[in-house]
């Protein structure tokens, strides 16, 4: 970034919950920062720290080379764009909009059609998280537009990482860390059902089984490692010996009167595995059985 450009005015378009923290982020960075909403009213508070409304998001594009976007859907962020016409020419557009794979790349699609160069970031904070040091944001599109624009970009999360230049990627990343989350947490919530019934606090259990649960967070690197060399063969652990505690816990949670669809799925699919032959193999193995849905 030459020294003209050491804080470049920034544009952003939607003023959500989400946008609003991402204006007032760049806004607290020292930089010029122009703002649109379709509900003017929203940007009233960004207004009085120093943001300039613009009237139309025509307006708002040429207000600044490197706009944001922060709508809902990307078929929204799609047809605001379309309404800046030629002024997206040479402009850098960093959708930070929800949606899946495709529909990124969409975008991406329609930005490279009027001349503009596309980032697309995947959010991995709530709204308050934006611009803490900890806070990530995946980004995937044009790479020098990344590199050229990342000490701003790095005001809304200080561990944001460029993962691919395939605009969908940063979304996928994001899936994935939401769906371990999601297990994980449905699994904890299902023991601590289990546990409450017998009159155990999750902070006692979680004190006494600390080094059991932090040893998980390291099982994943292995886990992972065995799903992208496609070896799944292992000389112990084998997924036969799973099926036991399995069977234990379905049993124990059925006695409680507790859902058992979780761990029942997961004996499902454990079963099915050994029925197949795998039964000597690591639990990656059922990795398969999710490719083939």
């Amino acid at each position: 970034m030459t020294s003209t450009e050491v804080r470049p005015a920034v544009t952003v378009i939607g003023l959500g919950e989400m946008g609003s923290a991402v204006a007032g982020a760049f806004l607290g960075g020292g930089h010029p920062t122009t703002v649109w909403n379709r509900t003017a009213e929203r940007a009233d508070a960004l207004v009085s720290r120093g943001a300039e409304r613009a009237g139309t998001v025509r307006d708002a594009v040429l207000a600044s080379r490197l706009v944001v976007v922060s709508v809902q859907g990307n078929d929204v962020a799609r047809e605001v764009l379309d309404t800046a016409g030629e002024a997206l020419s040479g402009r850098v557009v960093v959708n930070l909009t929800d949606g899946p794979s495709a529909a990124a790349r969409e975008v991406a699609e329609f930005a490279a059609a009027r001349d503009a160069k596309y980032l697309h970031g995947q959010i991995m904070t709530i709204a308050p998280g934006i611009g803490s040091p900890d806070a990530v944001v995946f980004y995937g599109g044009a790479q020098a537009a990344y590199d050229h624009y990342r000490p701003v970009l790095e005001l809304l999360g200080g561990r944001s990482v460029f993962v691919s230049p395939n605009p969908g990627v940063p979304g996928l990343y994001g899936m994935a860390v939401h769906g371990t989350m999601w297990g994980l947490l449905n699994g904890f919530l299902h023991a601590a059902a289990m546990l409450s019934s017998e009159g155990i606090t999750t902070e006692q259990f979680l004190e006494h089984a600390d080094p059991s649960l932090t040893a998980l967070a390291a099982f994943l690197p292995m886990l992972g490692g065995e799903v992208d060399r496609a070896e799944h063969a292992t000389g112990f652990g084998g997924l036969k010996h799973h099926l036991p505690s399995i069977d234990d816990l379905v049993q124990e949670s059925r006695a409680r009167g507790l859902d058992v669809e979780l761990p029942a799925y997961s004996q499902a699919l454990v079963n099915r595995a050994v029925d197949d032959g795998y039964g000597e193999d690591s639990y990656s193995r059922l990795v398969d059985y999710f490719k083939r849905g």
